[in-house]
């Protein structure tokens, strides 16, 4: 028995295809669509001009055609910038910036301020969010209508991307970040954790190595995972899934900043590694931030000499490769990405990683293991955030057709 599809259903899904093509090319012609996406060349020229009627795509002003073989020219098409605007917005420990960024992924503006977030107010985090992105939409001068909002955060936040429900930034739990914003800007707001917002952007970014399965692990103040599988981000029903840095890697051991003891956190988080190379007393209460300084400054002097420092960075990679092989025991070995500023410093856990993953049921496959480092975390976490609010634009409204007049969307 075969099952039809509505005629509007088809229509959606065409032009989702359509958009998602020219989303993930550079300018691909209609031909190039139609090797993509398995649709008629019909098809894509009928929702091509149509979607260029309503201002979504463009065709691309180039002084060169895509085709330079006889018969007509082959035009590309390219996303339009002002078809629509989102703001990406990242907050993390002391630190939060945001971006109005244009539908085809160009920053128009952005801020970056820096926070004391330990000490504040639940009501003041969100009222300083509000207020530079109020700050970001009245100085654009685009023109484009603002159709999303996506907040990158540290923390544990819920599978239904509302509210912020633990993190180590803040000492407020539940705070429901959605809520206030869409009360005050009108369109819909997702909250997402930082390390899942990693992982999107590197799928993006080298769609080769990071596609169907993949792990991004943070290693910087504190340590997050971003985990894909199968080509679906993991999120958990309650939460916003992988929680790596709060697995147990010693019971009753080192204090953790969440409170418990012998978290992978509480030996590889930034943190974690200075208390034991310049305090070596696992007890000591976690500092409330470290800069990267500090950080390099320790791995500089563990490359240097034997000591204390290199006995922390051996510390760290343990716990991190014995969590990994526990991990790996579960799931197929894939590849890896380390970001963040403790990757700077990867060179000196690795061994010790590779050390304990073999040591682990999960260390069978482990030749199968590729690891890869990015130093730096924030373009990664607004990349991700942008990512996840422009394909919402795609999917939710421009593949419906049920994009608002620009008089309706434009934030008062």
């Amino acid at each position: 028995m075969s099952v039809g599809i509505r005629h509007d259903d088809l229509r959606r899904r065409n032009r989702a295809m359509v958009i998602s093509a020219v989303r993930r090319a550079s300018q691909p012609s209609r031909t190039e669509i139609a090797a993509t996406t398995g649709l008629s060349h019909s098809t894509i020229s009928t929702i091509s001009s149509d979607l260029i009627s309503e201002g979504i795509l463009a065709e691309a002003k180039s002084n060169e055609p895509v085709s330079m073989k006889r018969g007509r020219p082959q035009v590309a098409l390219t996303l339009e910038p002002k078809a629509a605007s989102i703001v990406a917005v990242v907050l993390s420990l002391n630190s939060l910036s945001a971006a109005v960024i244009d539908y085809a992924g160009n920053t128009i503006v952005e801020e970056t301020k820096r926070l004391v977030t330990q000490r504040m107010p639940a009501e003041a985090l969100v009222d300083e969010c509000i207020a530079m992105i109020r700050r970001l939409i009245d100085s654009d001068t685009s023109g484009a209508a603002v159709l999303r909002i996506a907040i990158a955060v540290q923390g544990i936040t819920d599978a239904a991307s509302r509210k912020l429900l633990w993190s180590p930034i803040t000492q407020h739990d539940d705070i429901p970040f959605a809520d206030r914003l869409e009360q005050e800007f009108g369109v819909p707001v997702s909250v997402e954790n930082d390390c899942n917002m990693i992982a999107e952007a590197l799928r993006w970014r080298d769609p080769a190595r990071y596609r169907d399965d993949f792990i991004a692990i943070l290693l910087s103040h504190g340590i997050g995972m971003g985990l894909v599988i199968k080509g679906e981000l993991f999120t958990g029903t309650q939460s916003s899934g992988a929680e790596f840095g709060h697995m147990i890697h010693r019971p009753d051991g080192a204090l953790c900043r969440c409170g418990r003891r012998g978290c992978i956190e509480a030996y590889a988080g930034n943190y974690a590694i200075w208390r034991n190379a310049r305090l070596g007393d696992e007890n000591a209460e976690p500092l409330a931030d470290l800069s990267d300084d500090d950080i390099r400054a320790l791995a500089d002097a563990a490359r240097d000499h034997d000591g204390p420092e290199r006995e922390a960075f051996r510390k760290a990679g343990e716990a991190i490769g014995f969590g990994l092989g526990s991990m790996f025991a579960l799931f197929d070995p894939a590849p890896l990405a380390f970001v963040g500023v403790g990757a700077t410093a990867f060179d000196l856990m690795e061994p010790h990683v590779r050390a304990a993953i073999a040591k682990t049921a999960g260390g069978l496959h482990s030749k199968a293991i590729s690891f890869d480092t990015e130093p730096n975390e924030v373009p990664l976490k607004r990349e991700g955030a942008m990512m996840r609010a422009l394909l919402t634009v795609d999917q939710e409204i421009f593949a419906a057709g049920t994009a608002p007049r620009r008089a309706e969307a434009e934030i008062a």
